[in-house]
């Protein structure tokens, strides 16, 4: 009875947000209806404290999301790509942001090597990225810190991953003007990081990707 009271409670919760967009703006789901223009594709954590949305001050309508463990794009995932695909080719899109986070529960079993069961398969590509800067997360003293890096090492892996794609190349190609961006969330304060690797063109990957991961130490330091 107690979780049929929580999904009613949902529901209730969904009448009040209904009427609360429709008393600031009567027009706002009329609008909603017609083809929707987001300029932003957000690729980011299935974490539930990470809402997309809310944390760039964008409202239903203005940011189409993709979300997955630890943010990972993965060239065999088709779930990813075809978000991708449709984002550049039919949406659009100006600008895809891959955001990470700290904290991030995904990252952390990769760098400790936990089992966690059928997820350890998803997060083999975050433990590609750990082993791939193995030597410079070494150097890093506390776990905390090397958990913070390893979650900014992912973003940079994960946006050169969508430089990489065949939907990317092929927009760069045709001269689509669309840049893709590396960002990560802080939980503790709710504020973003820019992780310096904002791509605009195929030409511009390889420098940026070698900078953002010389970088020692996390980025809020």
């Amino acid at each position: 009875m107690g979780e049929l009271n929580q999904l009613k409670q949902l529901m209730e919760n969904n009448q009040a947000w209904a009427a609360r967009m429709l008393a600031r703006d009567s027009e706002f789901f009329k609008r909603l209806l017609g083809q929707q223009r987001p300029e932003y594709l957000w690729i980011g954590c299935s974490d539930s404290r990470v809402p997309a949305n809310e944390i760039v001050g964008l409202r239903p309508g203005e940011l189409f999301v993709h979300r997955n463990v630890a943010n990972a794009v993965i060239h065999a995932d088709l779930n990813c790509l075809s978000v991708l695909q449709f984002s550049v080719e039919v949406l659009r899109v100006k600008h895809i942001i891959v955001c990470g986070h700290y904290g991030c529960g995904g990252v952390l079993a990769a760098l400790r090597g936990d089992r966690l069961g059928l997820v350890d398969e998803w997060l083999r590509s975050v433990v590609y990225v750990r082993e791939k800067n193995e030597a410079q997360i070494e150097q890093i003293a506390s776990e905390t810190d090397r958990h913070d890096r390893l979650c900014e090492l992912n973003v940079i892996e994960q946006v050169a991953n969508v430089c990489r794609t065949t939907v990317m190349q092929d927009a760069w190609a045709r001269s689509q003007e669309i840049t893709v961006h590396g960002w990560i969330y802080g939980l503790e304060n709710g504020l973003l990081h820019d992780l310096g690797m904002c791509v605009s063109s195929e030409a511009e990957l390889n420098e940026l990707y070698r900078a953002a991961r010389a970088r020692k130490g996390p980025r809020r330091e």
